[in-house]
């Protein structure tokens, strides 16, 4: 019998520019925060500003316990020249620049969430939609979360996953998320391109 663990859960999204301004955009970052850490799940960020880490507080305002994902090599450098927040309860120092962090981000959670998001929070998505991982978008938030099914179906002629889902309601969207990470395991080769079979692989 496979023990069960924690479920690690990625915040994504802008961590500067004119979405972080949105007062709504803020404020359903603090509360998907809020719900990721009352359903005892472990948040993970990119250790970043902006709605990932409105999402953080409100993670650590529920018991969650939170890691984050620098890009940066040491403290001295996460702190002092990327600028950036240091209130994660543990944090991975990964010396790989953001592009490649943003990897690792992906890599470490079961599920990723999507607030608001311009270019970097793009690059994120489509390592998550490549990688075939569970995926939810927290719609109305501003940047490109009303914008990602034109993107995917119009602009790339892909596919929505069905591991990809949408709500604007922080809660219901984690209870989407929830069934997608139940219903479809993560693909079992490095590359999530590579169909394991026809069919979504089931657990147990």
């Amino acid at each position: 019998m496979t023990e069960k663990h924690s479920l690690k859960i990625g915040v994504m999204g802008s961590a500067s520019g004119p979405q972080i301004e949105d007062k709504h955009s803020r404020e359903m970052a603090l509360e998907l925060g809020r719900e990721i850490g009352r359903r005892g799940h472990i948040f993970i960020n990119g250790a970043c500003p902006g709605l990932p880490h409105d999402a953080l507080i409100g993670a650590k305002e529920t018991g969650g316990f939170t890691i984050g994902i620098s890009p940066a090599f040491s403290q001295h450098e996460h702190q002092f020249e990327y600028k950036s927040p240091h209130d994660n309860d543990m944090v991975i120092y990964t010396g790989q620049g953001f592009m490649e962090r943003d990897i690792i981000n992906i890599r470490s959670s079961d599920g990723v969430c999507f607030v608001s998001g311009g270019v970097g929070t793009l690059n994120e998505l489509t390592i998550a939609y490549d990688e075939g991982r569970p995926m939810a978008i927290l719609t109305n938030t501003g940047g490109i979360s009303n914008s990602i099914p034109m993107i995917i179906e119009e602009l790339c002629h892909r596919k929505i996953p069905p591991n990809m889902v949408f709500d604007d309601d922080p809660i219901k969207l984690l209870d989407k998320l929830e069934k997608a990470i139940e219903e479809f395991p993560h693909p079992i080769h490095e590359d999530g391109r590579v169909i394991d079979a026809k069919e979504p692989r089931r657990l147990g």
